[in-house]
């Protein structure tokens, strides 16, 4: 039961909402909230955290393409619109506010699961790329603070590249900590290395 994808619905006309939940739970997914509110579609999605919110275009609060926009941005889960088709020239919009998939209204139940999987399978992707970006960036901004760290022991004490480098591991080894922190570190308290230098040197 706790491994059911998790849904919140968001969607003014009450038949409507009534029925994509029924249909919903009729295809295994869990409907974790509800709400005919744009704004109040927010604050469910950051309480509830569901996997999937589905979200009318038009809702008192907040239409469904900013509240998508506010979602995809904190990438809080993947969202799907309900569309009208003479809503069609929106559909731009809202794939520039991250919206995955649609949904056409009057929807079928053979069109749920496709919409949902494609949304899912999308979010999914999306996130991974992000936290690998996030990674990349982050060995970025290491390896120059190490570098950064390295050149300032050469500069003003005279090291070797390769002492610099043993000087920077052999303090994380010790200190138990990541090479990074001892960089920061060493750019921010080069005093206190001169005298561990001075010291190791005696």
């Amino acid at each position: 039961m706790s491994n059911r994808i998790k849904v919140l619905v968001a969607e003014d006309e009450a038949i409507i909402r009534l029925d994509l939940i029924e249909s919903l739970e009729s295809e295994g997914y869990q409907v974790v909230g509800e709400t005919g509110r744009g704004d109040e579609a927010i604050d469910l999605v950051r309480n509830l955290k569901p996997d999937l919110v589905i979200l009318d275009i038009k809702m008192p609060g907040m239409n469904g393409i900013d509240a998508a926009k506010i979602i995809t941005d904190e990438g809080l889960a993947a969202v799907i619109l309900l569309t009208a088709f003479s809503q069609q020239e929106l559909i731009q919009e809202a794939s520039n506010a991250g919206v995955l998939a649609y949904l056409v209204k009057p929807f079928q139940i053979s069109d749920l699961v496709p919409a949902i999987e494609l949304a899912l399978g999308r979010f999914k992707e999306i996130s991974e790329l992000k936290e690998e970006r996030t990674l990349l960036r982050e060995d970025l901004e290491t390896r120059k603070l190490i570098e950064r760290a390295k050149g300032l022991l050469i500069d003003k004490y005279g090291l070797r590249e390769s002492d610099a480098y043993r000087y920077l591991q052999k303090k994380a080894m010790e200190d138990r900590t990541t090479m990074k922190a001892i960089a920061e570190g060493t750019l921010s308290e080069v005093s206190i290395i001169g005298n561990e230098l001075h010291e190791e040197n005696r």
